[in-house]
């Protein structure tokens, strides 16, 4: 589990938020997510959390959120909230390697796959 969900990096104007979001990674696919050489967007990521990025228990994204002029801060944070419960649902659901190592020797199918 990531030690945190949502960090702001960057305000570059009243209404335009440069955010970071991170995912906890069902244990199954953590090996698909894993790289040795990642790092965070945000500088002050602890050594903790670049080991699990680069382990593949965690998920990074980046991302600008703009709003509406007259958005209060609360309601970007709530728009902040709902954007990483959206990317949370779609590291957990999508599973690109279902069929990973399926196999077929000329004659017969062999299923394989990650859940």
């Amino acid at each position: 589990m990531p030690r945190l969900r949502v960090i702001i990096l960057e305000q570059d104007d009243t209404r335009t938020f440069r955010y970071v979001l991170w995912a906890d990674v069902p244990t199954t696919r953590q090996s698909f997510y894993a790289n040795a050489l990642a790092t965070s967007a945000w500088k002050d990521a602890t050594a903790g959390d670049i080991l699990a990025l680069q382990a593949g228990q965690v998920a990074e994204r980046t991302g600008t959120l703009g709003v509406e002029a007259g958005t209060s801060l609360a309601q970007a944070r709530a728009q902040l909230q709902a954007t990483w419960q959206s990317f949370q649902d779609r590291v957990t659901a999508v599973n690109p390697w279902v069929r990973y190592g399926s196999v077929w020797d000329g004659t017969t199918w062999t299923a394989a796959g990650v859940n």
